[in-house]
């Protein structure tokens, strides 16, 4: 869910996301099939999938609020929860560029999707 919003996958549904079970344990599968597209405005981004307790409210606005305010549906403590949204937010907005690049994609590409990935409306409150 951190990641899905810090990279603004405008494409976020349920056959998006899965588990993989190489032995006896489950694990959340790489990521696959995303679509980050930049942000018309900072206080409001809609994901596809509820981010939030509220439902279809302004609640599944993907912010670190509303991510972190659903923390004890995944059995987190809110300061669990703030500690994985800080580490993926702070891992993606430091690499995406750098990984983008390696890849192959331009740098006139990356400046077009530079606001799917630094989206400053993220550390907006709930």
């Amino acid at each position: 869910m951190c990641f899905n919003a810090e990279v603004s996958n405008l494409d976020d549904h349920p056959r998006n996301h899965a588990l993989l079970a190489r032995s006896r344990q489950w694990r959340l599968s790489p990521a696959y099939d995303l679509t980050p597209g930049s942000m018309r405005t900072e206080t409001r981004r809609d994901l596809a999938m509820v981010c939030g307790l509220e439902g279809r409210r302004p609640s599944r606005w993907a912010n670190r609020g509303t991510i972190v305010a659903g923390a004890g549906r995944f059995l987190l403590e809110k300061e669990d929860a703030e500690a994985i949204a800080a580490r993926v937010f702070s891992t993606v907005a430091a690499e995406w560029e750098g990984l983008l690049r390696r890849v192959g994609v331009s740098q006139a590409d990356c400046a077009i999707v530079r606001g799917a990935f630094l989206y400053g409306g993220l550390e907006l409150p709930a």
